[in-house]
């Protein structure tokens, strides 16, 4: 599932743009609008608007149709993306913020069961720089990506079983001590394959689904939470014995029935983003920690997943995106900053026990991995 997202902005950028666009007008040729509002319909794309220069600014873009679609605000000449509105529900209002510089800019329609539009076509003059135009990717430049990965994950899921193997006949065997050890193994190998969890199905949540829906005592919660939680809370063999089997049966049928599974294109730029977000929310914040404190560990698995999906994207980014050196400096960063966090015993220190300092340093260092891994759904946005 897509994720609805602004592309081409910051949280610190919007607070700012917000006073920056009061130089933005924008009419229709109907009735009178705010000064910063530009309509979208399947009749007019935008209309006529015009900038007082450029700068950052924060266009309020409303869906005047019936239907849902997605904008791109983009570079006429060449297509290339500098923003975009995607899941666009309709009759609703967006905000938009964007460092605007010289050039030409035209909105791009797409509406459901709608032609294609361009817009009118603004020119910015002058020599600013502004936020750079991104090219989407064509769809044939993503199946070998996509080949790669798709053979990436049939061997992680292999390594998957071969580790979720021992782990069951451990709390068959009534020995929970050997299961505490071998469940961590395991569930770092499913947290590597990041970008295939849309593809796994109902099996993701399976597998790996949290207890927030369910609650820890109901009987549906099941997978390698379900697991730590009672390995690290003192439940008996015999309560976690049908848990077990139920997760190898889980990953031997997701294993059988991968090839017959398919990666969306569009998946493995978005991933690249969407793995970290989640791990920041999840994982650095100790929300998935249900007993055994390594989720630290969980986040190296993902920095592991998100340089799994950059490698097989590299001929795709390379050409697209020159802050992709900015994106591996980071990672570096956090994946050492994660690293001091274990002792030289292999134990990892639980979130909650962090300083105040430590915490703040990982959240920073895995937000601005966010930031720079975020022209990257862009850039390798499959498109005719």
């Amino acid at each position: 599932m897509r994720t609805t997202r602004l592309r081409a902005t910051t949280a610190a950028t919007a607070a700012i743009a917000v006073v920056l666009g009061s130089g933005l007008t924008a009419c229709s040729g109907g009735p009178a609008q705010p000064a910063n509002l530009i309509t979208m319909t399947t009749d007019s794309c935008g209309g006529s608007w015009h900038v007082a220069g450029p700068g950052w600014h924060t266009f309020q873009i409303r869906n005047g149709n019936d239907v849902g679609g997605e904008i791109d605000l983009t570079n006429p000449a060449t297509g290339g993306i500098y923003a975009e509105i995607a899941g666009f529900g309709p009759q609703t209002t967006t905000p938009m913020t964007i460092d605007l510089g010289s050039g030409k800019y035209a909105f791009r329609c797409l509406f459901q069961d709608a032609d294609p539009m361009l817009g009118t076509t603004v020119t910015i003059a002058g020599h600013a720089t502004g936020t750079p135009a991104q090219q989407g990717t064509p769809f044939n430049d993503l199946v070998q990506p996509a080949k790669a990965y798709q053979k990436y994950i049939e061997g992680g899921l292999t390594t998957l079983l071969k580790l979720v193997t021992p782990l069951d006949n451990d709390i068959q065997a009534g020995n929970l001590a050997a299961a505490r050890r071998d469940w961590l193994p395991a569930h770092l190998q499913y947290q590597r394959l990041g970008a295939a969890y849309d593809a796994f199905g109902d099996f993701d949540d399976e597998v790996d689904g949290r207890a927030d829906a369910l609650g820890v005592t109901s009987p549906k919660w099941t997978g390698f939470y379900r697991l730590e939680y009672g390995l690290w809370h003192g439940q008996p063999a015999a309560e976690l014995k049908p848990v077990a089997a139920t997760l190898k049966s889980d990953v031997s049928r997701l294993l059988a029935g991968w090839p017959h599974q398919e990666i969306e294109l569009i998946d493995l730029g978005l991933r690249t983003h969407e793995i970290l977000e989640n791990a920041l929310q999840f994982q650095l914040s100790g929300h998935d920690d249900y007993g055994s404190g390594t989720t630290l560990a969980t986040t190296l698995a993902n920095v592991d997943g998100t340089r799994e999906l950059l490698s097989v994207l590299r001929p795709v980014l390379v050409p697209r995106y020159p802050g992709l050196p900015g994106v591996y400096t980071w990672l570096d960063r956090l994946q050492a900053g994660l690293l001091k966090q274990r002792s030289g015993t292999g134990q990892w220190a639980p979130v909650s026990r962090l300083s105040t300092t430590a915490r703040q340093q990982l959240d920073a260092d895995c937000g601005q991995v966010l930031q720079e891994l975020d022209p990257i759904p862009t850039s390798t946005e499959p498109r005719n």
